[in-house]
């Protein structure tokens, strides 16, 4: 800590930064099916709506430092913060439009940071006193983080993962009953990047863009997403049952060093099981998505749903999200916000049934 004697920011001050240690209407309603209605819950959030964060601040709230040590700037409570020494929280006051102090009342009180922004107001670096921390750049530009370069052509994988079998599994399970989202509820609505090449691989895995899941968890999204109305939300789904030949493709066509964000086929997902589902929300009234903390598929710390960053508002909605889906038996995923597992996964097998043989199926 800095006494007001002694101005100099040491390098062993900068050691003590954060370490970002992350290693969220009447005519459908009649329509509903009657287990649905029975047992629509609440999902009030523990927080009121916090306003938005002052357009001034936008530009400088992020991450700035090495991988190692890293500054995170937030804004909490209609006021700056600056995140030091593993979460410690430091509030800020502003002495200018780039340049702001580390309250008396804080630790590293009076603390000095000047920020450096591009013309539209983006912050490139901050000055901590005499040390200059680099912003990260960790906000992907294109919509999705992760990008990857498959080991061989999608299609010839995807050719060889349609001619393989799930790994066998042995027990008792429920038979599948997989149902359409929207066709339970209608104002559901789809972003379903696995139908686009808005995607890590960059490739078109769905025909058309569905959400299947197993007609327990499918009635509790429902449930969930009757119960967000009343805040002005709804729900929009990423993804829901995934076949497993899709797990497949993804598993062969990363590299080693990334295969920790996909599932290994021979274990299978919860997605392949019809009980997992990646999900935001979108308002009512712009039919928009939310700003969240992070984008959906992220592969930074911010992804995490217990991540500090972000403005009051976006973890507002991270957490309304989570609280909604909660109350319904999910539970979210330790390092993605959006993904939510719900509580009987494990009483369904692995899934490999393409959206053309279900949708067959529902016409028969």
């Amino acid at each position: 800590m800095r006494n007001k004697q002694n101005r100099a920011f040491s390098l062993g001050l900068i050691l003590n930064l954060v370490v970002c240690s992350c290693a969220t209407a009447a005519a459908v309603t009649r329509s509903l099916p009657l287990p649905v209605l029975t047992s629509l819950q609440s999902a009030t959030p523990s927080q009121p709506k916090p306003s938005p964060a002052p357009a001034r601040w936008r530009g400088l709230i992020g991450e700035y430092g090495p991988d190692d040590h890293i500054l995170i700037i937030l804004e909490k409570g209609g006021r700056l913060w600056a995140s030091f020494k593993r979460g410690e929280e430091s509030l800020l006051d502003e002495l200018g439009h780039n340049t702001f102090e580390v309250s008396v009342t804080e630790p590293h009180a009076e603390q000095r940071l000047i920020f450096k922004r591009y013309a539209h107001g983006r912050a490139t670096q901050v000055a901590v006193d005499s040390v200059i921390l680099q912003r990260r750049q960790i906000e992907p530009e294109s919509g999705n983080q992760l990008r990857v370069q498959p080991l061989r052509p999608v299609p010839e994988l995807m050719k060889e993962a349609l001619a393989a079998q799930p790994p066998k599994e042995t027990g008792d399970f429920r038979e599948p009953d997989l149902v359409e989202l929207t066709k339970l509820d209608p104002t559901i609505r789809l972003e379903i990047r696995y139908a686009t090449t808005n995607n890590f691989l960059g490739t078109k895995f769905y025909s058309e863009p569905h959400a299947f899941m197993q007609r327990p968890a499918a009635e509790a999204v429902v449930r969930a997403n009757q119960a967000l109305k009343k805040y002005g939300y709804g729900l929009l789904i990423h993804d829901a049952y995934r076949p497993w030949y899709v797990t497949k493709v993804f598993w062969d066509a990363t590299p080693a060093d990334k295969k920790v964000f996909v599932a290994d086929p021979s274990k299978g997902s919860r997605h392949n099981r019809g009980c997992a589902v990646d999900l935001t929300l979108y308002d009512l009234k712009t039919k928009q998505p939310v700003e969240m903390v992070s984008t959906y598929d992220e592969t930074t710390a911010r992804a995490y749903p217990d991540y500090p960053g972000g403005t009051s508002l976006q973890r507002w909605h991270r957490k309304l999200l989570r609280e909604a889906m909660e109350s319904e038996g999910f539970t979210v995923y330790e390092a993605e916000w959006w993904h939510f597992d719900y509580q009987d996964w494990q009483k369904y097998r692995i899934g490999n049934v393409t959206f053309a043989e279900i949708e067959r199926k529902d016409r028969n």
